[in-house]
């Protein structure tokens, strides 16, 4: 609104030139205003509700796994390269919240290490306590204030654990509402798209109604390389940095899990061999896959590979 209003004359700020200059812009510059969907989807509009939800969540799981990967160096880096890594874990969580420091893990001893991780990670239970074992060796070195670190360290990973509990419940959430969708089987049946994934772009796009073409898609998702050019010193092209990037995130998730599929592998070697790099070759699959999840939901129809193959043969 502001940024309209400086294309306006005067500097005033009125109710009146306000609505004067939204109404107007609404009227010339059809194109460039993203309208409201006004749909009473009721299982688009829980999509959307619990997409936001994971995204915060997912957020605060980053923030809290950094903040205890720095508690742990700031008393043993030794450690924290043995177990920083493994955080998403539930063993090894357990493990932080049970015996935060060097000094507990010394007390508790090997077989205690062991069957603590064994209890919720029992495959990683014999690996981890010979990391721990290791670093217990490569460092006898007690820094000040281990213990108020150590309650520290534990608390973080009792909340960390209570994330990871709560988006594995919400994930299952997701793919209920997702799949009861009339669209959600559709978008399932492409290659590399999930209950998640499909999720966050069924409910940033909806039917699809609202994009004439595959190319309209892929400028609102913010896939479409940008022109630059300015005389003869810029001449190129460039990806964008705009769009909507929720939905740019959950195109490229879902182009990269596809690498599985031959089709779409085959299209990423082959972008490769032009030079592409492995991000680029990547953004242009999930341009390539925009026309076919539009054509999918404009038809109502599963993702057919059969007839690509008969399409490219002919």
């Amino acid at each position: 609104m502001r940024r309209a209003a400086d294309l306006y004359p005067g500097e005033a700020k009125t109710d009146r030139r306000d609505a004067f200059i939204l109404a107007d812009t609404a009227r010339t510059r059809r194109k460039q205003v993203h309208w409201l969907d006004a749909s009473s989807d009721e299982l688009l509009a829980q999509l959307r509700v619990l997409n936001g939800f994971d995204t915060d969540l997912a957020a605060d799981q980053t923030r809290i796994t950094n903040r205890l990967r720095d508690s742990l160096t700031s008393i043993s880096p030794v450690l924290e390269r043995a177990l920083g890594s493994r955080v998403h874990q539930a063993g090894v969580r357990d493990l932080l919240a049970a015996f935060p420091t060097l000094t507990a893990l010394r007390e508790a001893g090997p077989d205690k290490v062991r069957a603590e991780v064994a209890r919720r990670s029992p495959r990683l239970a014999s690996k981890v306590a010979g990391a721990v074992a290791k670093a217990l060796a490569a460092q006898d070195v007690t820094v000040p204030a281990e213990k108020a670190a150590g309650r520290v360290i534990a608390e973080l990973s009792g909340e960390l654990d209570r994330i990871f509990t709560r988006r594995d419940a919400l994930a299952k959430e997701i793919e209920e509402v997702f799949l009861a969708h009339p669209f959600g089987e559709i978008l399932a049946s492409l290659p590399g798209i999930g209950p998640r994934t499909g999720a966050r772009i069924l409910a940033e796009i909806g039917d699809g109604s609202d994009f004439a073409s595959g190319a309209k898609l892929a400028s609102y998702a913010g896939l479409a390389p940008v022109t630059r050019q300015s005389g003869t010193s810029l001449n190129g092209e460039s990806r964008s940095r705009r769009g909507n990037h929720r939905l740019k995130n959950a195109m490229f998730l879902a182009a990269f899990a596809s690498l599985r599929d031959p089709a779409s592998k085959a299209f990423y070697d082959r972008k490769r061999a032009e030079g592409k790099r492995h991000n680029a070759a990547l953004i242009c699959l999930a341009r390539r896959r925009c026309d076919v999840i539009l054509a999918m939901l404009r038809n109502r129809e599963h993702y057919q590979p059969d007839r690509n193959r008969a399409a490219k043969a002919a």
